[in-house]
Formats: structure tokens, sequence, C-alpha cells
């Protein structure tokens, strides 16, 4: 008699019989029936690494950390000053003060779960913020080169980040065939100007070069000023020939907007025009199904109605907020999605390449 195997040949399953009798046989019976208290126990690194796969929660942090490292991470949380938790890198920003923040309102941090109710922290930020409490200086050079991929990946053209450290405000700049949005925030994330032009005469006709500069000098002359310039780089493939006309659209837009807004390059050859990858805002905000990405509305939305909370994400200026939901609300119901992107291009760019260097 045999029982039938499966095996992996060639790149397929295939089955085939198993005599009773043979070792194959018997290994495999003995591999089912072998107890679980004979496998040996996995002992936790010193330090951790976040799996992909582990699951989000309180007890798997406790896992991850022995109980001496968990005093020292939470002994810097419960005392340090924001000046001193601003020290770490990955809590510069927002989330030492959200720390600190936190910790006044409810008081000292019992566990390491507990700061994940800090807004910004996440399974995977909490897991890296320990790590680098505990290790502040690991990687050397090896998490810097590391740390520079990340950033050339994310944004072009490279930018050292001492000058990304220094930004106090950025305009995030998305166009499409019909119009052009922009998002002027501040290093607190604090909107000071979000608006849309209207410029559907572009793609009309045979893309004259003088109807490009008169349309776009038009949209700069109502763009704040700002130490960066962010525009929206697209993923769209030349390959299919149908969007030709789009992607030629796309980049006269792109070109234009570098030469009128990068004033001072001639002067100080620094740039102040950067494109930012389409898809690494939608990864950011789980916007991506598969290679597309999905519509940010409702994420804007949650924004706005978050705003009147002590610690929103997006701050919107009190005397602005009701003008803002008013425009929101009458972009509902149409396909306004430039608006809706610089904003969330503009608070990516600050999270990922400012505060942060998470991919």
């Amino acid at each position: 008699m045999s029982v039938p195997s499966l095996l992996l040949a060639g790149g397929r399953w295939r089955c085939f019989p198993v005599p009773l009798g043979s070792s194959l046989f018997q290994a495999l019976r003995n591999s089912c029936c072998r107890k679980k208290s004979t496998a040996p126990k996995q002992t936790a690194p010193n330090v951790a690494f976040c799996d992909e796969n582990t699951k989000e929660s309180g007890d798997a942090l406790d896992k991850l950390f022995s109980a001496e490292q968990q005093a020292s991470i939470l002994r810097v949380l419960n005392t340090a000053s924001n000046k001193e938790l601003e020290a770490f890198k990955l809590l510069r920003g927002r989330k030492s003060t959200n720390i600190v923040e936190h910790r006044e309102k409810f008081g000292p941090f019992q566990n390491l779960e507990s700061l994940m109710n800090v807004p910004l922290f996440r399974y995977k930020t909490t897991v890296q913020v320990c790590n680098n409490i505990l290790c502040p200086e690991t990687g050397g050079k090896k998490g810097k080169l590391q740390e520079n991929r990340l950033l050339r990946k994310l944004i072009k053209p490279e930018i050292g980040r001492e000058r990304l450290k220094a930004v106090n405000s950025i305009v995030s700049i998305v166009f499409g065939t019909r119009r052009i949005a922009w998002a002027h925030l501040d290093r607190k994330l604090a909107v000071l100007d979000w608006q849309q032009n209207e410029c559907c005469r572009l793609t009309k006709g045979t893309y004259t070069s003088s109807v490009y500069l008169k349309e776009i000098s038009s949209v700069i002359s109502k763009i704040p000023k700002a130490d960066f310039y962010v525009l929206e780089k697209t993923g769209l493939s030349l390959q299919n020939s149908s969007l030709f006309p789009i992607l030629l659209h796309f980049h006269i837009m792109e070109a234009m907007l570098y030469a009128l807004l990068n004033k001072t390059f001639a002067q100080d050859g620094q740039h102040q025009v950067l494109s930012m990858t389409r898809n690494a805002v939608g990864k950011h905000f789980d916007l991506m199904i598969g290679d597309t990405r999905t519509s940010g509305r409702e994420l804007v939305k949650q924004f706005l109605s978050e705003s009147v909370l002590k610690e929103p994400r997006v701050l919107f200026p009190s005397d602005k907020i009701v003008h803002y939901r008013q425009v929101f609300s009458s972009t509902e119901q149409h396909r306004v999605e430039e608006l809706y992107d610089s904003l969330l291009q503009a608070v990516a760019f600050y999270e990922l390449a400012v505060f942060d260097t998470e991919p």
C-alpha cells in the first residue's frame, strides 16, 4: 500500500505514491507527529527587528525586548524633555512633542504598548523608536548610506539631509490635464495655503509653448514662497503609446515649473524644486491596491474632521477651516484628485523625508 505525496518539481506540484514502509514515509510521519514541546526555543536578539508578519500588539513588543531593555526605554520616554527626545533621530519633529504632551495628559508610560496610543506611533514606528533609544549610534556609516538610498528613491534630485532638517515650509504641487493644485505647509504640518487653479486650455491644440508659459506663470504668481517646491512624479509608462499626449503634457508642465520656480539656481546652484514619486505617497497612506493608487479623498476628509481635536495629524488654521471644508464639500462630487493629492504629498514629504526616513 502507499499514500500520495506532494513534491515540488520543475516549478509545479506533482503527486506520486510513497510506500508505507519506506524511509521517506516514516520521516514524513515522524515530522507530522512530532510534539511541539521538542521544538527549540528561539531567543530574542539584543536589538529587535520588525517582521512584516509580526502581530501588531503590546504582547509582541514585550517579546521583542527584555525586561531591562523595556525599563531603559520607559525611563527615557518618561523623563526626557522635548529637546532631549529630539536628540534621537527617529523622534525629531512632531513625535517628540506628542510624547511629552501625552505624558503630561495621561501620566508616565507604564509599558511599551502604551506608546502606540501616541499620535504618529504605529507598531513599526514604535519598534524602530525603541531600537533607536537603545542604540542611538547603531549602524554608523551603514545606517547613513541606507538613509541616503531611501531618500534617493523618494525624492529627486538628491538633497542633503542638513537642508531637509532646516525646512520651515514647503509647497506641494500636483498637476493633471485640467488643473494644478498646491498645498503650503510648515514644519508643524499647519496648512498655510491650499487651493487649485483650472488650466483646461493646455491640452487643447498643439501644446504651444507660449500658452504653457502664460498659464503657468499666472499660477506661479499665486503660489507662496517656501524653502522647497515638491512636484508629484507620476508613474505612467512610455510603453503605452496611447498615453503619449498626456505624458508630453506632464513633462512640459514639470519642465516649466522647474525652470520658473528654481529662481536662484543660476546664482547658488541649489535646487529648490524636487520631485516626489506618486506611489511612495500612496504606500505611506496605504492607498495602493497592487500597483494602482486609489483616491485620497476619504483620507483628506478625515484630516478635516479631525482638525477639531487637540492633536490632529494636520493642523488647519481656525480662521480658514470653514473655508477649506466648504471647498472640500463643493468638490466632493467631482474628480479633483489634484487638490487632495497636493495635501497628502506635503504631509508625506514631512513625515518621510524631513522627520523620518521610513520607506
